[in-house]
């Protein structure tokens, strides 16, 4: 290749981290590539983000590849909006990480055993939403920050526990951390959250075929499902959905969850597919069983109980069009 690949990445420390898997991978496969440090808003103001929107991170992550400044974007995957972005080529996601929540609470703590109204971390709406429906009792707290500041709260003893990605602690090396790693009958994910997304732009083949070499199948698989079901919800990154895949000997089962809030209602949805055997593949079979699982939970409700959460106050002096990602209505 006669030119180095400029890997454009956020600035944190995790944020680094993935980004240097991602370049190493591509040095790895013939590619010559560096680091791009991209700065984004997302980075300066330090509200929840789930009232700034996620898409301050993804966005300028976007425009900056589209205006060259890098060649390669890496992105977490759960941040991205599910609508295919034309300007960029198909993306690649490399093998997935533990997609699981885990707890960090003091004193070895979990769930079970934190103390009555114990005071626990956690902005986004889709754990507050499962954690009120188990531990109603809990006095939940906003928390932003990254991943050293928030568990800075804990051994601080500002809050007795906090709500993090196993992903983000595995990769940089904490995820001893955790005194919990939660199970699918416990807390689910948000969708695609584990996974990367990296992408080039769709008239760079040079990038595009460099990029295209790091997709791992089976992530992709289990990730598709998971989008499917929230675009079909048509929810956005921040509704209180959680879904999570897992592929086993050639099926694939998906779990999703839609709560309120507060926990009061929770409507669930399992189901399989045995994507080996379906003849389009076991994309199809993953993209067909987000689908089914969706209108299921539309079926029961989903919608009116996504629309409720969504017309919770936000954040006066934040922007409404900045508050949530991009419309929801395809799969990246």
């Amino acid at each position: 290749m006669s030119r180095t690949l400029k890997v454009g990445t956020r600035g944190s420390n995790l944020a680094t981290t993935q980004a240097g898997h991602v370049r190493d991978a591509l040095i790895a496969a013939g590619y010559p590539a560096e680091l791009v440090i991209v700065r984004t808003r997302g980075d300066v103001v330090m509200a929840p983000v789930e009232r700034i929107g996620v898409g301050v991170f993804t966005m300028e992550l976007r425009a900056a590849l589209e205006r060259c400044d890098c060649d390669v974007a890496v992105h977490s995957y759960k941040d991205l909006p599910t609508a295919r972005d034309e300007r960029f080529a198909p993306i690649a996601v490399p093998p997935r990480v533990d997609p699981s929540d885990v707890l960090i609470a003091r004193d070895g703590l979990t769930l079970d055993t934190l103390p009555e109204g114990a005071r626990v971390g956690t902005s986004a709406p889709r754990r507050r939403s499962q954690l009120a429906a188990v531990r109603p009792d809990l006095d939940l707290r906003p928390l932003r920050g990254n991943i050293d500041t928030r568990m800075g709260y804990v051994t601080d003893g500002e809050l007795d526990a906090v709500v993090l990605a196993a992903a983000g602690l595995d990769r940089v090396g904490v995820g001893e951390r955790a005194t919990q790693r939660f199970g699918i009958d416990q807390m689910l994910p948000s969708p695609a959250q584990g996974a990367l997304a990296v992408e080039a732009r769709a008239d760079d083949d040079e990038a595009a075929a460099a990029v295209a070499l790091l997709d791992h199948l089976p992530s992709r698989t289990r990730v598709v499902a998971e989008r499917r079901l929230l675009a079909d919800l048509e929810a956005g990154c921040t509704a209180p959905v959680g879904a999570r895949a897992e592929l086993r000997d050639g099926e694939l089962t998906l779990y999703a969850v839609v709560a309120a809030h507060d926990g009061s209602t929770v409507l669930r949805a399992e189901g399989t597919s045995r994507t080996a055997e379906h003849p389009d593949g076991p994309v199809a079979a993953a993209d067909e069983l987000g689908r089914r699982l969706a209108a299921d939970l539309l079926g029961r409700g989903a919608r009116d109980l996504m629309a409720n959460e969504q017309s919770e106050e936000r954040d006066p002096l934040v922007p409404r069009e900045s508050t949530t990602a991009p419309p929801t209505v395809g799969e990246s």
